[in-house]
């Protein structure tokens, strides 16, 4: 199985990593012999699914509807945020406290993210 990348931010999700999936395909309704095409695998790393359904609705049917499923999941279990978390406190230990020129041993005193 190949290592996935999130759509959204375009980082490596390795095989066993936490992520949000979306599997997408389409397929005639009322029309004999019926087509359906083939699945598609969409990742989402768990940062992005929680700033996702944090964020606005987006625009676009289609995108709308994907928007809603990632609401849903992340609503319904408080697992999906602490991975988020747990990647962010990972990278906040790396970050240079607001005001500072990067030093070792400065605290964080505020800042925000944008993902």
């Amino acid at each position: 199985m190949e290592n996935m990348h999130c759509l959204r931010c375009n980082r490596e999700l390795g095989t066993g990593n936490k992520s949000v999936a979306l599997y997408m395909f389409a397929q005639t309704v009322g029309i004999r012999p019926r087509q359906k095409s083939t699945a598609h695998r969409i990742s989402f790393c768990p940062q992005c699914s929680v700033s996702l359904a944090m964020g606005p609705p987006p625009e676009g049917a289609l995108n709308l509807a994907a928007w809603d499923m990632i609401r849903d999941l992340v609503g319904s279990d408080p697992a999906l945020n602490h991975a988020a978390w747990e990647s962010l406190s990972g990278v906040l230990a790396l970050l240079p406290a607001t005001g500072t020129d990067g030093a070792a041993g400065s605290t964080q005193s505020g800042g925000s993210f944008e993902f």
